[in-house]
């Protein structure tokens, strides 16, 4: 076999449905939407999640708690992650985002003690675990809180 040979198998590729093209279509007039009715006419249909009168999912459920509105989300960093940086570098937000370390700060960042760290680094973030400032001192490095 060779490459000017390759075909698709039977049924591969398929033609899509054209409705509305005349009678000899096959899909004319009504265009596969039957006669009459709701979904015959134009904008017509229901909502995502009606459920044609029976009492919907979403409010037979209960409904518990609350949404805090002002929550921060941090990016979380762990220990074991900052493995990658030199001795004595001085690891930022913006540091962590240009290495790929963080996609995106949010609310800002916070550091776990997740792993060991083996490098002595000076550690910017909005927020330290208390085991991962112990554990960053411990290796000879420092916190600050920004």
């Amino acid at each position: 076999m060779k490459l000017h040979e390759l075909k698709l198998n039977d049924g591969a590729r398929k033609n899509r449905k054209r409705v509305g093209r005349g009678t000899s279509s096959g899909h004319g007039k009504t265009s596969t939407r039957g006669q009459k009715g709701q979904n015959a006419r134009s904008g017509g249909g229901v909502r995502p999640g009606f459920e044609g009168g029976q009492m919907p999912l979403f409010q037979r459920l209960p409904k518990r708690g609350f949404t805090n509105i002002n929550r921060k989300e941090y990016a979380i960093v762990n220990l074991s992650t900052l493995n990658r940086f030199e001795d004595g570098t001085e690891v930022t937000p913006e540091l962590l985002i240009e290495t790929g370390v963080v996609r995106n700060e949010k609310s800002g960042i916070k550091i776990l003690a997740n792993g060991k760290l083996e490098k002595k680094l000076t550690v910017k973030a909005h927020k330290f675990s208390a085991a991962a400032k112990e554990a960053i001192e411990a290796a000879g490095g420092q916190t600050e809180v920004i």
